[in-house]
């Protein structure tokens, strides 16, 4: 067998065991809420590892440490508005809890024999903003999506949304890219390959509205947005490992690299799916 194919096996069969492990999750939100949480601890863990390979120290037990308080102040808060239970009490801990750790990271640098400590501090709070922040926004998405209520189709379609973006802007791109996106830093990327992944991102909406039932402006300006936004989470993550030298984020996933190698489009888009959707409420508010 050829390395070739051996490779193209290993990275199928991961991919069908991260699909299951993704449609499991979806049954329900505190499913849903341990992946995403997974995702937070794994995501952050590779991203210092990337930052020590550019020679910074961030904290990393620290800051993951607020990642997940602020995931689980956002976890609770979510279930507080949702109706799902009542856990006022449980969401202002884990809040002050957050609000406490920020602090400490500085605080830890004190004590720490470095020369750059202030390289170290903005590794370690940026581990927080890059990867912990956009995953707490998308335990809310969902339910703005479905008007409140779990759905396990609104976060399914979020993400096919973004894997359609993925998927066709190869294809297209391997047949008919000829003009670089952004040659610096993922020299394969062409515009021919952007538009045609966000032209399937948009199919993708259509079908999701088609499928749910839902508002079709809603769905397709979703998938516009969360396909540029995207595309943008690729490049970022390129940049990231370009600088530190390295092909994948991590090895977790065999085939596919890290776990921010997989969902670095998921977690950038988050904030822009959410401003885009409170902006679309108080317009219909109007």
């Amino acid at each position: 067998m050829s390395d070739k194919l051996k490779n193209f096996i290993v990275r199928t069969l991961s991919g069908v065991v991260l699909l299951v492990v993704v449609l499991g999750a979806a049954a329900g939100f505190f499913t849903y809420a341990l992946l995403l949480q997974f995702i937070v601890v794994g995501g952050m863990w590779e991203f210092y590892k990337i930052a020590e390979a550019t020679d910074a120290r961030p904290r990393k037990i620290v800051g993951i440490a607020a990642g997940v308080a602020l995931f689980a102040t956002a976890f609770f808060a979510t279930q507080q508005f949702a109706g799902i239970a009542d856990v006022a009490s449980e969401t202002i801990i884990s809040f002050v809890l957050f609000i406490l750790l920020l602090p400490a990271i500085f605080a830890v640098e004190l004590f720490s024999v470095t020369e750059h400590p202030l390289k170290n501090i903005a590794s370690t709070m940026l581990g927080v903003v890059y990867v912990a922040l956009p995953l707490a926004i998308m335990l809310v998405i969902p339910f703005m999506l479905s008007g409140g209520e779990w759905s396990p189709w609104c976060f399914l379609f979020y993400l096919f949304i973004v894997w359609g973006n993925d998927v066709f802007a190869y294809l297209v791109g391997i047949t008919l890219g000829r003009h670089r996106l952004c040659e610096r830093i993922s020299p394969k990327k062409s515009w021919e390959g952007f538009f045609g992944g966000v032209a399937g991102a948009l199919a993708v909406g259509a079908v999701a509205a088609w499928m749910l039932d839902a508002n079709y402006a809603m769905w397709i300006g979703l998938a516009a947005v969360v396909a540029i936004a995207s595309v943008v989470g690729d490049l970022v993550e390129s940049m990231f490992k370009r600088e530190a030298g390295i092909k994948d984020s991590g090895n977790i996933l065999p085939g596919h690299g890290g776990v921010l190698d997989r969902f670095d489009a998921l977690i950038y888009s988050a904030p822009f799916a959410l401003v885009y959707l409170i902006v679309w409420e108080l317009v219909n508010m109007l």
